[in-house]
């Protein structure tokens, strides 16, 4: 059901720009915590509840799109999800109370990452199945440069405006791209007049949403609520364990699941899955550990931060498209996959090496570098995740690659948490131990900084704990600066030891007659 010509460039700018629009909202309000937090009178821990709730909505909605769009009709589908995603987002701008805008949140999250799936869906079905790696490359543009405008643009609309504004500016993008969706994207044959024949797999459904729903819950409140010193945190992981394993099992056992987990019975698209989780742990911990070493250690502002990240990553709109059509020749993707892997071990490796005073620019090149390393690794990927699968297949497909997408960006993210924490308590608790209290630098310097302080307050006493609050601040800025350079070190160690496995990837050349046939099946599922 592939179209051509200006109708197909309307479809690649409308579900790229969605996909976009849904993952910069993924990191925008990561930057807007406090300013949110001062404007509803809340704490940071209280309003960090909008990051969860986003979270588990996206990653119970993206495994379930499949089936909706069945339901509902794909089209229709995508249309309701664009306009609850643009009301939200206005919902949320006008949200006075935590609770309210937890709400619109979760709701936001809900059309969201429908949007990310289906996008991805439509987007493939513009185009021929030989120039698919095209369309992988156009949405793999759009996965990668997301979380990276978040941070960036929510700095600037901080510093320029107030915390509604990173929903608002949601609204004209979502307006005109419902518009256009309605206008060009097309229908497929039959679509949602297969309603009543549908059967929905409550039980299956119910599972996920306590299962997927309260695993997320665990991965991104563990660190706030001390783990497992929480009840809540210990009953979610019962529920999650139980719930994953009986929604596992219950959906392998269904004639018509909600989610069909048997796909992952090909052997590609498991491996492929198991790579996108781990692409996902890289992308998200970059661009999680990036942005706190820059703010609390070298002194960027958010804003500051955002931009450094910015120039480096536009390297993947040139580079995405280009691999889309060398992979559309047929060439293996597996060397790319190799060199992205290298190339992401190679950048945290060298941002492991940064010295405490560096400027602005100075990460430019491994930035440049991890910008390269995405784009070789998230392509393939994505093109892989149907190579080898039944046209009627890829939405299952697809959704299940882009949820572990994202379970593997919230559980990176978990684990980078914890291990910053753990090493800096260890460098923090090594460097006040190199220094005794009675140590004579240490008394040298507190003299020195409580004189000049004393000089300007005519107050010692006060100067004297000034001083000591200094060099305690100074202490935990390389406390802080250690840990993440070992975080660094360690992501890198990760992308290396799971390159082997990367030759488990199954690809196939297909013949011009298996393209036919594919060609043709396609129209018939779809």
């Amino acid at each position: 059901m592939s179209v051509k010509g200006f109708a197909r460039a309307i479809i690649v700018v409308t579900t790229v720009t969605a996909a976009i629009m849904e993952l910069i909202d993924t990191s925008i309000v990561n930057v807007a915590i406090s300013d949110m937090a001062g404007g509803l009178g809340v704490s940071i821990d209280d309003i960090s509840w909008v990051i969860t709730s986003y979270g588990i909505a996206n990653v119970i909605i993206i495994p379930l799109t499949g089936f909706m769009a069945e339901l509902f009709g794909r089209k229709n589908y995508y249309i309701a999800s664009m306009i609850l995603f643009t009301v939200t987002s206005y919902m949320c701008a006008q949200s006075t109370g935590l609770v309210e805008i937890i709400i619109w949140r979760f709701m936001q999250g809900l059309g969201g990452g429908a949007l990310l799936s289906t996008s991805q869906g439509i987007l493939f079905d513009a185009f021929e199945p030989e120039e698919r790696p095209i369309a992988s490359g156009l949405f793999g543009m759009g996965v990668v440069l997301g979380p990276t405008l978040g941070p960036t643009l929510g700095g600037y609309l901080i510093e320029h405006s107030s915390w509604p504004s990173i929903f608002l500016i949601n609204i004209p993008i979502g307006i005109i791209a419902t518009i256009l969706a309605y206008a060009y994207v097309p229908k497929k044959p039959n679509e949602g007049k297969n309603r009543k024949n549908v059967h929905i797999d409550y039980t299956g459904i119910l599972l996920l949403m306590a299962g997927i729903g309260c695993l997320q819950y665990v991965l991104e409140r563990g660190e706030t609520e001390d783990w497992f010193a929480s009840t809540n945190i210990r009953i979610c992981s019962a529920i999650a364990v139980v719930g994953v394993i009986l929604f596992i099992l219950w959906e392998l056992k269904q004639k018509n699941p909600a989610v069909k987990i048997s796909v992952l019975g090909n052997r590609n698209l498991a491996t492929t899955a198991t790579f996108t989780f781990i692409a996902g742990i890289g992308l998200n911990t970059s661009v999680f550990v990036y942005p706190l070493l820059a703010q609390r250690v070298l002194g960027f502002t958010a804003y500051e931060t955002g931009v450094s990240l910015l120039p480096p990553s536009l390297i993947t709109i040139v580079l995405m498209p280009v691999m889309g059509k060398i992979l559309a020749k047929g060439v293996s993707p597996i060397p790319f996959v190799v060199i992205g892997f290298l190339m992401f071990g190679l950048y945290q490796y060298q941002s492991s090496l940064v010295s405490p005073d560096v400027g602005k620019w100075d990460f430019f090149i491994p930035l440049c570098i991890r910008s390269i390393g995405i784009s070789c690794m998230m392509l393939p990927l994505t093109n892989q995740a149907v190579a080898g699968l039944q046209p009627k297949d890829y939405g299952s497909g697809i959704a299940l690659n882009n949820m572990l997408r994202q379970l593997g960006g919230a559980v990176g993210i978990a684990l980078a948490n914890i291990y910053v924490r753990q090493q800096y308590f260890q460098h923090r608790n090594d460097l006040v131990g190199a220094v005794p209290a009675n140590s004579t630098k240490l008394i040298d310097q507190v003299n020195t900084l409580s004189k000049g302080l004393a000089a300007k307050t005519g107050d010692l006493v006060t100067a004297t704990h000034q001083a000591y609050g200094i060099i305690d601040a100074k202490i935990e800025t390389q406390s802080y600066y250690l840990a993440y350079m070992d975080t660094f070190r360690l992501i890198a160690i990760f992308f290396i030891a799971a390159l082997p496995f990367v030759f488990l990837l199954k690809v196939k050349k297909k013949s011009k007659a298996e393209l036919a046939a594919e060609k043709e099946a396609m129209a018939e599922a779809h």
